[in-house]
């Protein structure tokens, strides 16, 4: 009838017309299909759910699961009417994986002047990301939800995993250079580091060096158990002092005579380094590139490398640890620079090359080495006990010898690259191969000598010239000779960069002054240092062209 309010009954065949029951009852809300649901498992692959929930992120409601490795998300899409499951399937899915992510935050709103409380509004998850030639940065990630239970609930899961990575370090002891380069070291940490390892959750105790040695006599009275890792702001020499004093410190504490160290013990912990310095050569090695958050990523994702470190005699005591040395025209030209202190940074040290460079002359000295042996079987391999094994059965009869003038003698562990040298200064040794790169330079013209310089800045082969001679050793022995009958003018030169006959030595940028011979010997996987290995670099092109 019209106007009747019962139900019209269908033709014959035909079914029921749904009804619309009321709107606040579970089993007639509209079923909402996510692409989670359409076109994966729960968790992904093998994967569990730790946790499933539903935030808003960047202005859409978006399905969101937790598993022991990711993070995955997908937009909420209502079903389509027309049953087309490839709508559904336009939302993308996105992912980030966890071992990516370094921080987990609870975000709130807060009034002006407010530190504590405030009204919550979900999860800021924040990782590290790769922006391409070596440079990393942070991003963030926000799930917003209203819900107090629900948003603590991920907090604390999140933050059960991360704490799951047992590299990330939790508190570091942090050295900071203020006078390295335009004594930018102070502004580079507390502005550009510091809020990363805060956001990050890591203490730390900062030393703001005073004069040279400061952080050496600090590492000595340190007590190193209390951190996991150790950090220096600086340039070259700053970094070689703290590594060094990292590792005298092993060897005071494991009881070790520090005045004669054939077998020294590994350092306790990892040593990352933040560049503010001129060249940065250890930075570049490690990172690629010389950016501050970078390094700092690195150390707070706690990717670690174990480096071989050198260390330095004479026959009565130990000079130092090290990574790598020159004598000759790159440790004359250091020394002078350090004498010129008063000027700007980049001026004393074109300063010094130029005039180093006009003033060349060879060092007359004899070299000793011992090749490097490795068994056959492991010439591919990175084993530490293998070669260790090889180099305890190095012999007297294995030693080599040259003798001669040299314009500059270069003992290497690691690559050392540099803006300067895009192929390292020593490019055919790695940061743990156990071995050092022996680089020899024989006494030639000015002209073929400054040909030989210029390769560096290239990527083309440096040591192409019949003058240089290259070497894989595992230690080294450098004894300067200053022959009678010289001039009063050798005489003058040869001892003009240093006092009372001493002969300088540029060991990680950090000036040294030697008589006697120096023996240097290569120590396997001595130190672990924040980084990456260096096949893992992408290349990178020169910047400097002052060469």
């Amino acid at each position: 009838m019209p106007g009747s309010a019962g139900p019209v009954s269908p033709r014959r065949g035909q079914a029921w017309p749904e009804r619309r029951q009321h709107r606040g009852a579970p089993e007639d809300r509209r079923r909402r299909v996510t692409p989670l649901e359409a076109a994966a498992p729960l968790a992904g692959e093998g994967e569990e759910a730790l946790l499933r929930g539903i935030f808003e992120i960047s202005k859409r409601s978006c399905d969101v699961v937790l598993s022991a490795r990711r993070l995955r998300w997908s937009p909420i899409l209502p079903e389509s009417p027309t049953g087309d499951s490839s709508l559904v399937l336009q939302a993308q899915e996105e992912m980030t994986e966890l071992k990516d992510v370094f921080s987990v935050k609870l975000k709130r709103r807060r009034f002006v002047g407010q530190k504590k409380g405030g009204t919550l509004l979900g999860i800021t998850i924040f990782k590290c990301i790769n922006k391409g030639e070596n440079k990393l940065t942070d991003c963030a990630i926000h799930l917003n939800n209203l819900s107090e239970d629900h948003c603590h609930l991920w907090f604390r899961q999140l933050k059960e995993i991360l704490n799951g990575f047992q590299d990330r370090p939790k508190s570091l002891k942090v050295f900071v250079n203020p006078s390295s380069h335009k004594r930018e070291a102070t502004h580079i940490y507390y502005e550009q580091v510091a809020p990363l390892f805060k956001l990050a959750d890591i203490k730390t105790d900062v030393t703001v060096t005073e004069y040279e040695g400061h952080a050496l006599s600090v590492l000595k009275e340190c007590e190193l158990q209390a951190f996991d890792g150790v950090v220096c702001v600086g340039g070259d020499g700053s970094v070689s002092e703290v590594a060094h004093g990292l590792l005298l410190k092993a060897q005071i504490d494991a009881g070790k005579d520090t005045d004669y160290i054939r077998a020294p013990v590994r350092a306790p912990v990892p040593l990352g380094v933040i560049p503010a310095g001129t060249s940065n050569i250890l930075a570049h090695t490690l990172y690629g590139i010389k950016h501050a958050v970078t390094a700092a990523l690195h150390i707070v994702m706690g990717h670690i490398q174990p480096v071989d470190v050198c260390t330095f005699s004479t026959p009565s005591k130990l000079l130092r640890f090290g990574f790598s040395a020159m004598f000759g025209f790159g440790a004359r030209t250091l020394a002078l620079a350090e004498k010129h202190r008063w000027m700007p940074s980049n001026q004393r040290k074109d300063f010094a090359f130029i005039k180093t460079l006009a003033e060349l002359k060879p060092e007359e000295c004899e070299l000793s080495f011992l090749p490097l042996q490795v068994p056959q079987e492991d010439s591919q391999g990175n084993d530490r006990k293998k070669k260790e094994k090889m180099r305890k059965k190095g012999s007297k009869d294995q030693w080599q010898k040259i003798q001669g003038h040299f314009l500059n003698v270069s003992i290497m562990a690691i690559p050392c690259l540099c803006s300067m040298a895009p192929r390292g200064l020593a490019p055919n040794t790695r940061l743990n191969n156990g071995s050092m790169a022996l680089i020899v330079v024989q006494n030639t013209s000015r002209t073929e000598f400054i040909k030989h310089l210029k390769r560096y800045t290239s990527v083309r082969n440096q040591f192409n010239f019949p003058f240089v001679e290259t070497y894989t050793v595992q230690e080294v022995k450098v004894q300067p000779r200053l022959k009678s009958g010289l001039d009063d003018k050798d005489s003058t030169y040869l001892n003009a960069a240093s006092a009372e006959g001493n002969y300088p030595w540029n060991i990680d940028g950090d000036l040294m002054e030697e008589a006697s011979e120096v023996h240097i010997c290569v120590h396997p996987q001595l130190i672990n240092l924040y980084g990456v290995n260096t096949d893992d670099l992408e290349s990178f092109q020169a910047t400097c062209s002052c060469i």
